[in-house]
């Protein structure tokens, strides 16, 4: 610890400054699968266009082009890939329940498959892979719709 932490500490302490832990990822209540599909459909929008990038020329300028435009696109495709997983991951452990599981049987599953599905996404540039993850993560979104509607009853 240094110094400068030791100091304010300290000055906690004087204050009465006590440290705040959440139980949560964000604040209770809001909760929303959509920034997940959102960068699902970046995932396969990016895998359709690094299937679809033409060769480049001859000329070595051409063949910058060409590399900046894979590291740019394989780049947004993995954060996007890891974005998906994260939020998905405080959806499955900070807003689905165990009483949940009697709505939807496959819940963990479901999770499971799209978390492992972010994951080889990020290491492959695979189109029907990426529709999957688009779609387990529709069928996740339409989970927690089915959740709402049945919490507002």
């Amino acid at each position: 610890m240094s110094w400068r932490d030791a100091a304010i500490r300290i000055f906690d302490r004087l204050l009465g400054i006590e440290p705040l832990y959440a139980h949560c990822d964000v604040p209770c209540g809001i909760y929303d699968p959509h920034l997940a599909a959102v960068s699902a459909k970046t995932v396969h929008t990016m895998n359709k266009k690094l299937t679809d990038l033409p060769a480049p020329g001859p000329s070595p300028q051409e063949s910058l082009e060409h590399r900046n435009a894979i590291v740019r696109m394989v780049q947004t495709k993995e954060t996007h890939a890891q974005l998906c997983k994260q939020e998905l991951l405080i959806l499955w452990s900070d807003y689905f329940k165990p009483e949940h599981l009697s709505m939807f049987p496959d819940l963990h599953d479901a999770f499971w498959k799209a978390a492992k599905l972010c994951s080889y996404n990020k290491q492959h540039v695979d189109l029907a892979k990426s529709q999957e993850l688009m779609d387990v993560v529709a069928k996740i979104s339409d989970m927690f719709q089915k959740a709402e509607a049945a919490k507002k009853k």
